[in-house]
């Protein structure tokens, strides 16, 4: 299934201006990448975000969130899948990536 222009239009939005940040077409999907690193995207009409692998049980407690699934039934533990209901403000797309920036950050920048 293609990935949802709008909702990545209202990342494009979201991201505008910050500097380090890359847009890739990926297993038709969209990711968004910050110093190198996978930061977010858009899969279908959901949000893919990187939480980290701490935070990852902690996001899927909260509605609209699943597993981010790859290939097979594998799925990143660093990464979750949030549905239309869970990013239906743009307060609550902001939250999430902004949580996606912040666990991105604290990563070494790749070279």
């Amino acid at each position: 299934m293609p990935y949802d222009p709008d909702l990545a239009d209202r990342l494009r939005q979201h991201l505008d201006g910050r500097e380090g940040i890359a847009e890739i077409r990926m297993m038709g999907g969209l990711v968004f990448t910050l110093q190198g690193h996978m930061c977010c995207g858009v899969t279908g009409a959901a949000l893919m975000v990187r939480v980290g692998p701490d935070a990852r049980e902690a996001a899927l407690a909260r509605p609209y969130v699943r597993p981010l699934e790859i290939g097979a039934g594998r799925a990143p533990r660093a990464f979750v899948c949030v549905d239309p209901g869970g990013i239906a403000t743009d307060q609550a797309l902001a939250d999430w990536v902004d949580q996606g920036v912040a666990f991105v950050r604290s990563l070494p920048a790749k070279t």
